[in-house]
């Protein structure tokens, strides 16, 4: 009995130490591995009593919480990390279109407590262990200030004091093929824009399964969402975005963003996106 304990350690010890390679954890841990295996098939050829087959479960069992405890070291280089992005130009560079101090407002605030959001939601997902009623909540934060991170990050990028005011090159080609024309494509989002009651964005999107150009509404950050769809294209229509300068303006809001889209950004990423379908 004991040696067919101690084989089905022997087989653990194996897969541990695979999954430590491929994981490429700290190399001072694959060496403890390795030690720990030895002892076991030191055992397996000499025989092992019950107390000393109890002292390898438990030194296995302590070498577990370390891997565990350094796999979550090694995750918090990705996790919980996001910083806020710099703005691509000054913040008074989209007057008179967009007033300095909502772009102040809306991006060291707003934005910021998007970027703070996720990190907690993530710590709280990655890092620690939860029940299933507590973990749902973390999920439902991950995503609405992930969303709303990535969102504005891409709205900032989508603008420019430069906006040469209508598209050019792939994306203007892109846009006529699947709307007929960039004055019809730009009413129909124009209305979808319009049509957002309460916090929202819309947003053109690319859809890499079928390989064209869709608009669509997007509630708070990530609710009424097109799985797999890529954004070109945002707007945010939340009223942080607009209310300082256009009040209950929310048309006027919209007419004006028109003359900072920065349309070298939207091809750049509609190839990014074309690039990398499947």
């Amino acid at each position: 009995m004991n040696e067919m304990h101690l084989r089905a350690l022997k087989k653990w010890s194996d897969d541990v130490k695979e999954t430590i390679q491929m994981e490429e954890l700290p190399e001072e841990m694959r060496h403890t591995w390795v030690s720990w295996d030895e002892e076991i098939q030191a055992f397996l050829k000499t025989g092992v009593e019950q107390n000393q087959l109890i002292k390898i479960q438990n030194q296995g069992e302590e070498l577990r919480q370390h891997l565990m405890s350094s796999a979550k070291e090694s995750v918090r280089q990705d996790y919980a990390n996001h910083v806020l992005p710099a703005l691509p130009y000054a913040y008074n560079a989209l007057e008179p279109y967009i007033s300095e101090e909502i772009m102040r407002l809306h991006h060291l605030v707003h934005h910021q407590a998007y970027v703070d959001g996720l990190n907690k939601a993530e710590e709280e997902i990655y890092y620690e262990n939860h029940e299933p009623d507590m973990l749902r909540h973390w999920l439902r934060e991950q995503a609405f200030n992930g969303s709303g991170h990535l969102l504005h990050s891409v709205f900032w990028q989508n603008m420019t004091p430069y906006s040469a005011k209508v598209p050019s090159k792939q994306i203007a080609q892109a846009i006529n093929r699947d709307f007929g024309s960039f004055a019809h494509f730009k009413e129909q989002f124009t209305n979808v824009a319009k049509s957002i009651q309460g916090p929202g964005w819309a947003a053109l999107l690319y859809d890499p399964v079928n390989h064209r150009l869709v608009i669509e509404s997007i509630e708070e950050h990530q609710n009424n969402q097109l799985v797999s769809m890529i954004p070109l294209l945002v707007l945010d229509i939340w009223e942080h975005a607009y209310y300082l300068q256009y009040k209950t303006g929310k048309a006027d809001y919209i007419d004006a963003w028109w003359n900072v889209v920065n349309w070298e950004d939207v091809n750049n990423r509609l190839l990014s996106a074309m690039n990398s379908r499947d």
